[in-house]
Order: C-alpha cells, then structure tokens, then sequence
C-alpha cells in the first residue's frame, strides 16, 4: 500500500510517496512559486529532476506531481491508482478535532473555518485538499492529521490563559501547541526503544527554524511552549517568542503599527533575525559569533537560556524527567547547540558526554554521560511517516 504525504503552504506543496510494506519513501518533492509561476523539484533514488512548470493554482501542483511520479526518469508507479490515500498535514484542528481525521467537505470546510487561528497555513491546506480531490477524485481517500492534535491531552491549568473565561467561550483563546506531530512521532520512537511509555516521563525538544518543547507523562503531553498560535515559547528563526503583551501596545503606540504591521514584526522580523541582525539560521549565527559578531553571540546566549529554563520548568511540573529528547534541523544535526544546553545542567540529574554528543546526530543515540540519573537522546523526527500511518489506520478501518 502507497501514502502519498502532502504539506501544503499558500505557494509550495511538498510531497513524500511512502511504500508501507516497509515504509521506505519510493519518491519526494516540491512545487514552489505556486501563484506565480511554478518550479517543481523531484527525487526518487538517484534520480533527482528539476523543472519549471506554470503553476496558477495547486490543482497544477498536483497534476505536476502525478506527471514526475508516474512518467520519466523519476517514474515509480505506472498509475496513480496505485495510491491507496492521500495524507494532508494540518496547522489547527481547533478544539474540535483532536485526533487525525478522514477529510470529508465537511472536514475541509471547518480547517478554513479555523483561518483566524491558523491564517498562513489552514486556508491553503483547506485548499490544497478541494484541489487533491479535484486531480484524484473525490473517490481517493484522504486523512487530516494536525499539527495540535498531540497537544490536546493537556490539562486545563496548562492551556488556559489568565484573561477574561468569556472570551475562551467566544473565541476558543487558549494554549494550543504545534509541532504535534514531531513531538508524537519522537514520543513514540522512545517508547519502542525503551519498552513502552507507561511510567516514563520526557521532554521532546523540535528545534528548527520554528520550535518547540513539550512535557510528555505516560506518553501524553502535560504542557508545551507554544501557545495559541506557533509564536509563543522561546525565540527562533524569525519568530519572538513569548514577550511582555505590553510590549506589543507600547511598540503599535510608539511606531504607528496596525495589527497586522505588528504580526508580521513578531513573525517574521524578530528572534534570531531581529537580535542578530545576521540571519535567522543557526548556522549563520554560529559562523558570526565564532568570527567575532557580538549581537549573533548574544542571540545564541538567550536561545540556549531560554531552552534551559523551560526544561527545568517542565522537570518541576512533571517532579521529574527520564530523558531530554532533541529533534528537529538544529536538534539533530547541531552538537554544539545540544552541548550548550546540556551544560550546567548537573543539578537537575542531567550530565552529557561531550564525544557521544558529537557522534549523536542525524540517528537515533543516547548522548548522556554514564551515571547520569537523566538521559539525553537525539531522535530524529519523520513527520510524514507519522502522517502515513495515521492515514493508513483510518483507511483501513
């Protein structure tokens, strides 16, 4: 049986093909500049094709998409029936969907009904489901798999914000978490490892251009750094964190900003970008502090801080933790960044070995120093192949 795993953004479309027989990924792309003019990039194997194809709108997208797998030198299937479903990711599910969920209209009505909670991602996913069915046909089953579903499992005292209870009633104000599926997928990868996740209590940390941290007890998430949309938590690539709400009037008073104006400051301008004023990559941000870039050291300084603080923050809601987890593009490849938070972290049971921690990334490994009461792992996340098997459950229920 083959999933096809779609990630829908207003003008880019990224796609995995996944045989499940043994889950390997038989082809994988992107179309971008959706809207504009259109540039697919395609691999399978060792095959790897790029070409630029009129993309007005994602139904083109898709037929771009069943033309690289099913024709040419990237070819691995003869026909698109060989598809069993198709898999959409999805930023917010509300309160309402709490699980993954076969997509029907009444499903894709209610993703863009959620536009005012997830504005960048739920119109154009919503979207990019009605265009699925229009290349596939509404016969092709599809599954809706979301980015907070993971999350939902948290208590009231962790996702109710400290405002009026009338505007939680009207508009569905609370702590919603992202990264949702990453952080179950690690979750789950652990609880193989180690046997199971009854008993077992640990933090998962995606850190990536977007980030996040969550507290799982027994599998379940108890609270997680982002909040009611995914610019809560700590700084990141382009993102604040979470910052003074006063600082938001203060600033709109001062500069003359529109909400909007001041959302697209917090979004896209701030967190490593706006401290730095270097770049909102982890990597950059290290080349400048190593050369000597004062404002890119500062900005490496506050992130690990603020990592560090949420950790212990989350050892004390849970009276314990079994293991650390780091995921996600800076997570998984970064040894440096992982050593940074690591450190000094003896007093709450966690002490690291500096040469495991340099051969831990990019695979599934323990990193912790030998007696060290908590572990910490590197597991690399596979958001796809959760969203595969998700989409494979429901359709063979």
């Amino acid at each position: 049986m083959k999933i096809l795993v779609i990630n829908a953004g207003s003008s880019s479309l990224k796609y995995q093909l996944i045989d499940m027989q043994d889950e390997s990924v038989l082809a994988k792309g992107n179309c971008e500049r959706i809207g504009v003019d259109g540039l697919i990039t395609h691999s399978a194997g060792d095959k790897k094709i790029e070409k630029n194809m009129p993309f007005p709108t994602h139904k083109e997208a898709f037929m771009a998409v069943v033309e690289m797998l099913t024709s040419g030198e990237g070819k691995v299937i003869d026909d698109v029936q060989e598809i069993s479903a198709v898999g959409h990711r999805v930023l917010h599910g509300s309160e309402k969907y709490k699980v993954s969920t076969v997509v029907t209209d009444q499903v894709i009505d209610d993703i863009l009904s959620f536009k005012e909670l997830g504005p960048l991602h739920n119109p154009p996913q919503a979207i990019a489901m009605r265009a699925c069915q229009e290349v596939f046909g509404k016969e092709m089953p599809m599954v809706a798999v979301f980015d907070t579903s993971f999350h939902q499992s948290m208590p009231r005292k962790a996702y109710m914000f400290g405002i009026p209870y009338e505007y939680y009633e009207k508009y569905s104000i609370r702590r919603y978490g992202f990264h949702g599926t990453s952080h179950r997928y690690v979750t789950a990868r652990y609880g193989k490892i180690k046997g199971g996740l009854e008993g077992t209590k640990i933090i998962t940390c995606h850190l990536g251009n977007g980030s996040s941290i969550a507290a799982v007890k027994d599998g379940k998430v108890v609270d997680t750094t982002m909040g009611f949309t995914p610019l809560d938590g700590f700084i990141m690539g382009t993102r604040s964190g979470g910052i003074d709400p006063s600082v938001v009037t203060y600033l709109m008073n001062k500069e003359g900003f529109t909400p909007d104006e001041m959302s697209d400051l917090l979004n896209k301008k701030s967190g490593f970008l706006g401290l730095s004023g270097v770049s909102s990559d982890c990597r950059d941000l290290r080349q400048a502090a190593d050369s000597g870039n004062d404002r890119a050291k500062m900005t490496l300084e506050i992130v690990v801080y603020q990592i560090k603080k949420f950790i212990g923050s989350y050892i004390a809601a849970m009276n314990g933790v079994d293991a650390v987890i780091f995921t996600g593009g800076i997570g998984e490849n970064d040894d440096v960044f992982r050593a940074e938070v690591c450190r000094e972290m003896e007093a709450l049971g966690l002490s690291f070995d500096e040469e495991k921690n340099k051969a831990a990334s990019r695979q599934d490994a323990k990193f912790s120093a030998e007696g060290s009461k908590v572990e910490a792992w590197v597991i690399p996340t596979n958001e796809e192949l959760m969203i595969a098997r998700d989409t494979l459950e429901l359709i063979e229920k």
